[in-house]
């Protein structure tokens, strides 16, 4: 699964600075959020998209990024055509995927190294109001390794139904997902204080 892991490559998006490449995340999806919108939804997908194929990993790779969340995307589409119409669901679910796989290029062709290092950076002045920098970047660490493990996790529970003959039960699916998750944050939780990272 490639989903949240490096993948090495040499084009202009790998060779971009982390920086770089965060603060353009961040200022494209507020920007999106701010102006959401069908025509700025359509233009931050082909925008994504080229920069998905100007890294050269190709559609595999890309359809890795946002295949996670198509089931949560159906649910919160069919949520919104019930409850502000087709356009409106096509605006949410279209920056929703944008997100997922602008967030999944920023991780999958940079170091995760040299992503903590841009944020302990970014975060550098923030020391003055009692946040600190590393812890900053170890949560974000935390984040983006925790991502390939939940998708594991929702693969072997979806194998699982099915094999029960439930496979089309969302109950089936959820319950057990939600379970696994907990234990894992609870282990990840007790490993993180047993190493004193949860020490002032």
């Amino acid at each position: 699964m490639n989903l949240g892991s490096y993948l090495p490559g040499d084009s202009l998006v790998h060779r971009a600075p982390a920086g770089v490449k965060l603060v353009l995340l961040a200022v494209g999806l507020l920007a999106l959020g701010v102006f959401r919108s069908p025509w700025t939804v359509t233009v931050a997908a082909v925008l994504t998209l080229a920069a998905g194929i100007a890294t050269g990993l190709g559609a595999r790779v890309l359809w890795a990024q946002i295949r996670p969340v198509l089931l949560v995307s159906a649910v919160v589409g069919a949520f919104q055509v019930w409850l502000s119409g087709p356009v409106q669901a096509a605006v949410v679910v279209g920056w929703l995927l944008v997100a997922v796989l602008a967030a999944g290029l920023v991780t999958v062709t940079t170091p995760l190294p040299r992503l903590l290092d841009a944020v302990v950076t970014a975060a550098g002045p923030l020391r003055r109001v009692g946040v600190d920098p590393e812890r900053v970047a170890l949560l974000l660490a935390l984040a983006v390794r925790s991502v390939p493990v939940v998708a594991g996790l929702a693969r072997d529970v979806q194998e699982a139904r099915i094999a029960r003959g439930e496979g089309r039960s969302v109950r089936a699916f959820a319950v057990p997902l939600v379970i696994r998750t907990v234990r894992y944050a609870d282990r990840l939780g007790e490993a993180l204080a047993a190493r004193g990272v949860d020490d002032d």
